[in-house]
């Protein structure tokens, strides 16, 4: 006898979900903003944990806020999550993020309507502080849930407006209970949009994820000395300004020096006292290193820290850093990334096997179990931007792919 054909998601509930979700920090311009653990993210966590109850799901919120929800397989084993956030930049999108775990909703709710129950379990989770927006480092609370940074670290994080994780989470009503730092997983899948030209510019409608960029985010704060812009000779200056848009500009060179799969970005840059005819005392600025390769990786973050110690030896200025995040450069599970594949082409969908230029909740999960990711297409490769938009069509080919992967792994003997 053949197998029972896999159950069809319902497109258009699917798409539902997302604009109703949408209206959670709803920004001009079709946006979003829903900042960690702001009012906003409390809506949307709230919309979200109902829902789950709806679709009969068992929810915990954990010490770090993460929110699981567990839909009961036919086993007592660990389950298969489908997992990422629901937070944003200040100017995110729609789709970002809680594209993941409403397309995993409603995964559940397509199996619940046909009756079927896996094997193993199925759990849908959102975790906190994913984009590091308010709270550094990103990726917060999936680092939290497996043991990679310890919670009261985490609950002590100040927020760049002076607030603490600790005392947010209990202002908005999420300082769970459950425990964290050894989750019993079976296998993790994270579907998010791709964030990237690669996928609509090819017209590809499926990017299999084999893994993610290693990360390294560092802050640099040079002091100088103020002087009038007007009467200070060239050559006398101790301008904090200038050395720090010489390490911004080396920051690019370096990056196309290297090529391939190197990204180098000067976020954030700040000038004190910030004004017209005053030589800067001091500058603080950010620096984002990325690439696949870890020891390619660290080398761009030595040559950056040399060149900063060699500017400001040369002007008599002083240099401190801090780093704010490091990840190494992840390589997902080969089984998961297989299924994706098999799975896309049972669909007959078009795919593309690539990285991830971003960080995601998936590469904490790859930790401590199989791990991996799909992606649909950003048009015009938008995102962390209002106008982030992705076709119906790849929305709902995604949570397809997503249900039919999820089910292969929860089925498995």
């Amino acid at each position: 006898m053949s197998a029972p054909a896999c159950p069809r998601i319902d497109g258009e509930r699917l798409l539902a979900s997302l604009d109703a979700f949408a209206r959670h920090g709803a920004i001009d311009g079709g946006g979003v903003c829903r900042l960690a653990l702001t009012d906003a993210d409390r809506h949307g966590r709230d919309w979200t944990v109902a829902r789950m109850r709806e679709l009969g799901m068992t929810v915990t919120i954990d010490a770090i806020g993460n929110g699981v929800a567990v839909y009961p397989g036919s086993a007592d084993l660990p389950p298969v999550m489908i997992g990422s956030h629901i937070d944003t930049v200040r100017t995110g999108g729609r789709y970002d993020g809680n594209y993941g775990v409403l397309a995993g909703l409603e995964v559940v709710a397509t199996l619940r309507d046909a009756g079927l129950r896996p094997r193993r379990p199925l759990a849908v989770a959102f975790f906190t502080n994913e984009e590091g927006a308010r709270f550094q480092p990103d990726m917060m609370g999936s680092l939290v849930y497996v043991g990679g940074l310890p919670l009261p670290k985490a609950l002590a994080t100040a927020g760049i407006d002076g607030s603490t994780v600790g005392e947010e989470l209990r202002r908005i009503g999420y300082a769970g209970t459950a425990p964290v730092g050894r989750p019993a997983v079976d296998s993790f899948v994270e579907l998010h949009i791709e964030q990237g030209p690669v996928l609509d510019q090819r017209g590809v409608q499926i990017g299999v994820v084999e893994g993610v960029q290693g990360i390294s985010w560092t802050e640099y704060r040079i002091e100088g000395v103020s002087n009038h812009a007007g009467t200070t000779p060239m050559e006398m200056r101790h301008d904090a300004g200038h050395a720090a848009a010489c390490v911004a500009v080396f920051v690019r060179e370096l990056a196309l020096r290297y090529g391939g799969r190197q990204i180098g970005t000067v976020g954030a840059i700040r000038f004190e006292p910030n004004l017209i005819n005053v030589i800067p005392n001091r500058a603080v600025f950010t620096v984002d290193l990325r690439n696949t390769d870890e020891a390619m990786l660290a080398r761009a973050e030595a040559e950056v820290q040399a060149f900063a110690e060699q500017v400001c030896e040369a002007q008599g200025l002083s240099l401190l850093h801090t780093r704010l995040a490091r990840f190494a450069p992840v390589a997902f599970d080969p089984m998961v990334t297989g299924l994706v594949q098999q799975e896309g082409e049972a669909l007959g969908l078009s795919m593309l096997r690539m990285p991830s230029g971003a960080g995601h909740d998936a590469q904490m999960l790859a930790r401590v179990c199989p791990a991996g990711m799909i992606f649909v297409p950003s048009v015009k490769g938008l995102s962390h931007n209002v106008r982030e938009f992705t076709e119906p069509a790849d929305l709902v080919n995604g949570a397809q792919l997503l249900l039919q992967v999820v089910l292969k792994l929860a089925d498995r003997p």
